[in-house]
């Protein structure tokens, strides 16, 4: 799990309610009526925006959001090395089974269209397509969650409305006033808050997670490519790595390293 998106969730939700309880009745708060207005009404926008089977993928999405799993940019790039000195010891025939074996659909299907004989240009075409298409169903969830957070507040807005026309129909007690005055802004609240605490920031950490795939899957396209055409494993992992951030790549050479330093002492161990 993510812990940063519900560490995130929590402490703002800790801070909101720790604030309130500081300067007054936490009771004051709380209105189911006011609940329903602003995410039933969000809701229910939503699902008029949108179809259903589009409705029905936000909760795959929040899955996303709050989940740890991430492609490792240094692990594919290993790969795809290795795969590269595969393919000039072996041929690219010897591939195939390797690929089969790998937890990654898109380099998999890569990796069989090169065995297979398909022209280069025809590679690139059904991977950017593939690609294209996974980034707009990334995008769609992405303005799900936008929308929600334009919508959250606006039906917040609606609900305080409703209130105050209720509140200004029945003057007959003054004292009252206040106290319907306060009922009545609980909805902005409720709206503010669920826009700016969990659909905002839920659809900003969908962004980040689908460039860091869009990113990999660019990664693998050139490896893939690299790979058909021959190219050392060398210049293809130099290649690789100008994807990668500076403190990505002294990441990989550390790893590099430590892998390398087993072998070396084995063998003055040896002599």
């Amino acid at each position: 799990m993510d812990l940063a998106t519900l560490v995130g969730i929590i402490l703002g939700a800790g801070l909101l309610i720790g604030a309130i309880i500081m300067e007054g009745d936490i009771s004051l708060y709380w209105s189911f009526s006011s609940l329903l207005i602003t995410f039933g009404g969000t809701f229910a926008a939503i699902m008029i925006n949108f179809s259903m089977n589009q409705v029905l993928g936000v909760l795959p999405l929040l899955r996303v959001a709050f989940s740890k799993k991430n492609i490792d940019s240094v692990h594919v790039i290993n790969t795809l090395v290795e795969f590269a000195e595969s393919s000039r010891r072996e041929g690219l025939l010897a591939l195939e089974e390797k690929a089969q074996a790998l937890d990654e659909p898109f380099l998999t299907k890569g990796i069989q269209l090169v065995v297979d004989g398909t022209d280069a240009d025809l590679v690139r075409s059904i991977l950017e397509i593939e690609l294209a298409f996974l980034e707009e169903r990334h995008r769609l969830g992405q303005k799900i969650f936008e929308q929600m957070g334009a919508l959250a507040p606006a039906f917040g807005m609606i609900g305080t409305l409703i209130g105050l026309i209720q509140m200004l129909g029945d003057l007959t007690s003054p004292d009252q006033i206040g106290v319907g005055m306060a009922v009545a802004l609980i909805t902005t609240l409720y709206g503010a808050v669920a826009a700016n605490l969990i659909f905002l920031p839920v659809a900003g950490k969908l962004r980040i997670k689908s460039n860091e795939e869009i990113l990999i899957k660019q990664v693998m396209i050139e490896g893939i490519l690299s790979i058909q055409a021959g190219e050392n494993p060398r210049i293809v992992e130099e290649k690789l790595k100008s994807f990668l951030s500076p403190d990505e790549r002294d990441f990989s050479a550390r790893s590099k390293r430590r892998q390398e330093i087993p072998s070396v002492e084995g063998v003055t161990a040896d002599a």
